[in-house]
């Protein structure tokens, strides 16, 4: 019951800040876009922290057509993870969820990697019904900075986690084997 209370309550109090987002700073340009990923990036991230779910779900289940990665490769996921190391936002990472050779860490990662998914999927599907909004409204050249950031902010780290995750199941699956589990 507290957690759906809890729930409940993260959820109006994004709507109340995307509210206050749009009232005092409108729905056109960059500033608009960048606050409001920044947002709801705060916003899910501790939504994703009080759900504590195992995300047990089959849409996180890799298929077979991504398990090389080559379609992620494709589409220029290594790129970005160059420019995430560029910015530094890799290093920030990592020191947050330093990167261990052990079961524990890997399953912990794998788990990570579903949590982060799961927000930015939310983000992107926010962030692309506002973008639909203004294009209509305002028209198509002031939703641009919307969709840019959609992409950079949330496609991509979606692409970036479904590449990851069956390499990181992969060194698990190794990891148990040397540990003899």
């Amino acid at each position: 019951m507290k957690k759906a209370f809890t729930s409940i309550l993260i959820i109006i109090v994004t709507i109340a800040l995307v509210w206050a987002l749009i009232h005092f700073i409108g729905m056109k340009g960059f500033l608009f876009a960048w606050t409001l990923n920044f947002l709801l990036m705060a916003c899910t991230f501790t939504f994703t922290e009080t759900l504590k779910s195992p995300l047990a779900s089959p849409y996180f289940t890799d298929r077979t057509w991504e398990r090389k990665g080559k379609i992620y490769e494709s589409v220029g996921v290594n790129l970005y993870r160059k420019l995430l190391v560029w910015t530094g936002w890799e290093k920030l990472n990592k020191k947050a969820n330093p990167i261990e050779k052990n079961n524990a860490a890997l399953t912990h990662l794998h788990y990570q990697t579903k949590k982060s998914e799961l927000g930015h999927l939310i983000i992107l599907i926010i962030v692309l019904g506002l973008n639909i909004f203004v294009a209509f409204k305002y028209g198509v050249r002031e939703s641009l900075s919307l969709l840019v950031l959609n992409i950079l902010l949330n496609l991509y780290p979606i692409l970036l986690q479904r590449y990851n995750r069956p390499r990181i199941e992969r060194a698990m699956g190794l990891s148990r084997r040397k540990s003899g589990f």
